[in-house]
């Protein structure tokens, strides 16, 4: 069983702001939110968000340089994230599907490229955003 990892004072507040928003937040947006509670430096939110990053807790999505908590409580890796992004409203959903985890993970590139992470982020229209 893996160990409970505890975050540090910096990680905590990191935390608390990406889980308590409503839609994926970029680092200087982060910044400003925490600059209150002592947080001034930039560095200080990339050194919170790559080890957030590492411990699975949250996601980067790369096409909007922009970080959302882990929803998921069966995630599996940290490094094989996959995402729904409306292309309207912007809302942000993890997927969470065994068989695209499975096929992923046995993923072997033709050219024999060995993967160490990947994230997928597939675009369309959400539900809600269809039927206005």
């Amino acid at each position: 069983m893996a160990r409970a990892q505890t975050l540090s004072r910096n990680q905590q507040i990191v935390l608390d702001i990406i889980e308590k928003a409503k839609g994926p937040l970029k680092a200087y947006s982060i910044l400003f939110n925490v600059q209150k509670k002592g947080i001034k430096a930039p560095q200080q939110i990339y050194r919170a968000l790559d080890k957030l990053i590492g411990m699975g807790k949250i996601h980067k999505i790369e096409s909007k340089n922009a970080f959302v908590a882990c929803r998921s409580s069966d995630c599996e890796i940290s490094k094989a994230t996959a995402f729904s992004i409306c292309e309207s409203c912007e809302m942000v959903d993890e997927i969470s599907d065994t068989k695209l985890s499975k096929y992923l993970s046995g993923f072997n590139h033709k050219k024999g490229m060995k993967f160490k992470r990947f994230n997928l982020e597939f675009f369309g229209i959400c539900k809600k955003c269809k039927k206005d």
